[in-house]
């Protein structure tokens, strides 16, 4: 059976090694939070973008949307005005 120097000794051994480890772990723990807040920021900066790009892409559908309709009412000018001269030949016809 060992004395009781040897299991102070075996004691304070095994608390240096626990206080080692704890270092260690302690170490990467922070290793890992930097990484982590890094991660996010990275994840931030994307949604950020992602957000950026959304409203630029209904900027231009609202865009291509007017433009459209610029065209349609330029047809539906002419067609009128189109009509507005057949009436008037028409108008012309019959007072003669």
């Amino acid at each position: 059976m060992p004395s009781t120097a040897e299991q102070l000794h075996y004691v304070v051994e095994k608390t240096h090694r626990l206080i080692a480890l704890c270092r260690v772990l302690q170490e990467e723990n922070d290793l890992l939070k930097m990484e982590n807040e890094t991660l996010l920021k990275a994840v931030n900066a994307g949604k950020d973008k992602t957000r950026e790009l959304e409203q630029k892409m209904n900027v231009l559908k609202m865009a291509k949307s007017f433009s459209e309709t610029n065209e349609k009412t330029l047809d539906i000018k002419q067609k009128i005005d189109e009509f507005v001269q057949e009436i008037d030949k028409c108008i012309v016809l019959l007072k003669q």
